[in-house]
């Protein structure tokens, strides 16, 4: 008879301060409506089928089966399929904790893959089918994977684990940000934020820059563009319309902004929509 013994050898693990909130598996059908957002926790998203991209503000990124992004608190992103080939992802929700690369700071999404090392969707599976079944220990159970994939992860992609509370936005930038997505059509200056956070304009100013990588106003522009070109595509108000439905006290500013971010002006880039959807 073959007998081998191992030793369990004791790693000095620094205790992993994450807790799941949430768990979701997603098939992105034709019904959904891709919209950037944000998150107060960390988001770890894991494709198990299909193809598509990532979206942040400062572009997309191709993914995957197999691929892993970890996307830090407060960044805002959006998920798309390429069509005729639909993804099919989990999305964790993960609060005391958000990931580092060596050299790189808390904020910054991440990047993995797992396409050969199936055990990662185990874990995902397992974890669904824990909480969907609700049994005696399962959120436990769910814990516990989630501290196991968390190991994973680290040290096959060489990251470190931080504590959210490092890199969590503060309570008036999150108001200001929540104000902003809320009321972007109106006429917004720093002084108006400044009066609703009664913080210094200047260190406001600085401290959302901080945590969102944009200034209060850049931020602004980039949510009143989103919506531009929204309306743009699935609408036919003029570009002079939509320029003031969006806040945009002057057409010719719109279209400047719009140029600078786009590389083309609002009406060339609905020629090109128009065209292409043709």
């Amino acid at each position: 008879m073959a007998h081998r013994h191992y030793s369990v050898q004791s790693t000095d693990i620094e205790k992993l301060n994450a807790k799941l909130l949430s768990i979701t598996l997603s098939v992105d059908e034709k019904d959904w409506q891709s919209v950037l957002h944000t998150h107060h926790f960390t988001e770890i998203f894991y494709v198990v089928s299909g193809n598509g991209k990532f979206v942040f503000q400062d572009g997309s990124y191709s993914i995957n089966a197999g691929d892993l992004v970890i996307v830090p608190p407060y960044i805002r992103h959006t998920e798309q399929s390429i069509p005729g080939s639909p993804m099919k992802y989990y999305v964790l929700g993960i609060d005391g904790i958000t990931f580092q690369s060596e050299g790189e700071p808390a904020s910054m999404k991440i990047f993995c893959n797992f396409s050969t090392t199936p055990y990662i969707t185990k874990i995902f599976e397992q974890m669904l089918y824990e909480i969907r079944n609700n049994e005696y220990g399962s959120d436990a159970i769910c814990q516990k994977l989630l501290e196991i994939l968390i190991i994973k992860v680290t040290r096959t992609h060489h990251l470190f684990p931080v504590p959210s509370s490092s890199v969590r936005m503060t309570k008036e930038c999150a108001q200001i940000k929540e104000y902003l997505d809320a009321n972007y059509a109106e006429h917004i200056t720093l002084d108006s934020l400044t009066s609703l956070t009664h913080m210094n304009k200047y260190y406001m100013a600085h401290s959302f820059t901080k945590y969102t990588g944009l200034s209060p106003i850049q931020y602004l522009n980039e949510r009143r563009l989103e919506n531009a070109r929204h309306l743009l595509k699935e609408t036919d108000y003029s570009v002079s319309d939509i320029s003031s439905m969006i806040g945009f006290s002057s057409h010719s500013y719109f279209t400047q902004i719009f140029r600078k971010k786009c590389g083309m002006t609002p009406i060339k880039y609905r020629q090109n929509v128009t065209k292409k959807n043709g």
